[in-house]
């Protein structure tokens, strides 16, 4: 038994063409994931398993529904006593940690709003990030170095009021290991003006934009149910199957693959707290703990075909499926020769639930997107917003956003209302991404009508790594693209402009990269650095980035 029968109208269809017509989510009057999934859960099958932990230092937990439920509603009490209220932001920077699941359903129990943020954030970042959507309370980890710069950005955070360390004591820091002893395992529904709504804020995502710092995708209580459809009929998790999708718990993807459609669809989670990515040990883990479903980025599928992947016994997997970036054909075709498997690419967005899938039904062609989710309304427009023919580039765009909001599509930028008017106008919203239509319906993706680099299942904002590029002192203008590689598919490269008295050299090269991974997320750093004496712009003076990336990719560039 799964609750996901509760809240469609039908669960199962013969053909893709079923699916279109026959897809309704049903969405509760008032609908609150930690009260309706997880205690309802606890109250059916108080013993069911729901999650599954690991990491690499042979510790292992597994909790059960009425687990989750006990220990989500101790740490709401815990935070109401800190004084957390519904609508307040609280930042969450717990890597893959079990409390992360804590701290995220009893937030949901508030009605506060929890903010997702990488353990990688360096000061720069966290005092944005704190300022920008006014953030209340900090709660990190003991096994992560963000602490000393979350105190190095305290200063400059004035709204941040505590913070909070789990698994392990720090001076200036509340410990939530001993904290939490006392309080109690019941947390009441709340009621009247302090329950939360189906239109209160429950997630503010950060996103990375081109032209500006991060923005904050704002999604609300019914977020949960839009992810249904990306469990069950894109992942295809499996009753009681140990379901893993590869993500921290800093982004978007841990809430399309790690707590919500998978648990309302009756799977278990399995989480592998890893120190860093060794595609030998992961494979050594899937093999242990015999995982149903499997959803990666496509780069953790192009490690894992280059370690002996024959040896692995991986027979307990029943699907596969990836999103983030293209997917190699070599990939594709060596997964499934190695494991019988397909790989399912899915499409979506911070701001939305999967878009585009290659669902059950479709035949699964290496790099297509698939084809759209029912519960959006998609087209392919040019740029006066006209539909566009098969075979013809445009941009996938979601109709009726005003009149009939798909559930899942997030509800604006918060506090940003001239940058949420910018992709949702004229009821259409805008994703910016550039795909077209093949005879059979497939879609395929093209590119980004901005500069947003997908690399390694990151999303890199150039913006903020030119931002941190400028800062050294060799460096007087900068260009940041993505640029073609064998293994990762894509990576971060960085056009520069020497200032007066530097000469390019390797040194310089590793000092600037260096200085990138001290002062931002070390993950933008640029692994690739080409000096140039002027960068290509246009007449008004912007930076031709499509030019430099064209370069890259050997095609052909008209002046």
């Amino acid at each position: 038994m799964n609750l996901a029968y509760r809240y469609l109208e039908e669960e199962s269809f013969d053909s893709y063409e079923d699916f279109c017509r026959g897809l309704r989510i049903k969405v509760p009057e008032s609908f609150n994931f930690a009260f309706d999934i997880i205690d309802e859960y606890a109250r059916l099958e108080p013993e069911r398993k729901a999650l599954v932990w690991c990491n690499d230092h042979e510790e292992e937990k597994t909790f059960t529904f009425l687990d989750l439920k006990k220990w989500s509603s101790k740490t709401a009490n815990y935070l109401k006593s800190l004084g957390v209220k519904k609508g307040d932001r609280v930042m969450l920077i717990l890597r893959r940690r079990y409390e992360f699941y804590f701290f995220a359903l009893a937030l949901c129990r508030i009605g506060a709003v929890y903010i997702p943020c990488t353990d990688q954030l360096k000061e720069k970042d966290i005092i944005y990030r704190a300022n920008a959507s006014g953030a209340k309370m900090i709660v990190s980890c003991a096994d992560t170095d963000v602490a000393e710069c979350v105190e190095r950005a305290l200063d400059e955070s004035p709204t941040v009021e505590n913070l909070c360390m789990v698994g392990g004591n720090r001076d200036g820091w509340l410990s939530y290991d001993e904290d939490i002893k006392s309080f109690s395992e019941e947390f009441p529904r709340p009621q009247g003006e302090e329950a939360p709504q189906n239109h209160d804020l429950m997630i503010i995502y950060f996103t990375s934009g081109t032209t500006s710092m991060p923005k904050m995708a704002c999604h609300d209580f019914t977020y949960p149910l839009g992810h249904i459809i990306t469990a069950k009929y894109w992942q295809r998790v499996v009753e009681n199957g140990l379901h893993l999708t590869v993500a921290d718990s800093g982004w978007a993807k841990f809430g399309w693959g790690k707590i919500y459609g998978q648990w309302i669809c009756g799977a278990v989670q399995f989480v592998y707290d890893m120190d860093r990515f060794v595609p030998e040990r992961l494979l050594e883990v899937m093999q242990k703990y015999r995982l149903s479903t499997f959803c990666a980025p496509p780069t953790i599928y192009r490690f894992l075909i280059h370690h002996d992947l024959e040896k692995y016994d991986l027979s307990s997997l029943v699907h596969c499926s990836t999103a983030g970036e293209p997917l190699n054909p070599q990939v594709f075709h060596t997964w499934e020769r190695v494991t019988g498997l397909k790989i399912y690419n899915g499409f979506g967005q911070t701001e939305t639930t999967v878009l585009v899938a290659n669902f059950e039904w479709l035949e699964t062609l290496p790099g297509s997107m698939g084809m759209p989710n029912p519960a959006y309304n998609i087209d392919i427009v040019d740029e006066e917003g006209k539909s566009v023919p098969v075979g013809v580039e445009g941009e996938l765009v979601v109709r009726d956003v005003d009149t009939n909001k798909p559930v899942g599509l997030f509800t604006g930028y918060y506090r940003d209302e001239e940058a949420t008017r910018r992709v949702w106008h004229d009821n259409i919203y805008h994703t910016g991404d550039v795909v077209y239509k093949d005879e059979y319906g497939l879609l395929w993706f093209v590119g980004r009508n901005d500069d947003v680099i997908k690399a390694s299942g990151y999303r890199i904002s150039p913006f903020e790594v030119e931002s941190a590029l400028i800062e050294h002192p060799a460096v007087v203008e900068c260009a940041v693209t993505g640029a073609p590689d064998p293994i990762r598919g894509t990576v971060v490269k960085a056009t520069i402009v020497l200032a007066k008295g530097y000469t390019p050299s390797e040194e310089l090269k590793r000092d600037i990269q260096d200085y990138v991974k001290r002062v931002t997320a070390p993950y933008k750093y640029p692994r690739i650095i080409e000096f140039v004496d002027e960068l290509p712009k246009t007449i008004s003076g912007k930076i031709k980035r499509a030019q430099i990336r064209k370069v890259d990719h050997g095609e052909e560039v008209q002046e």
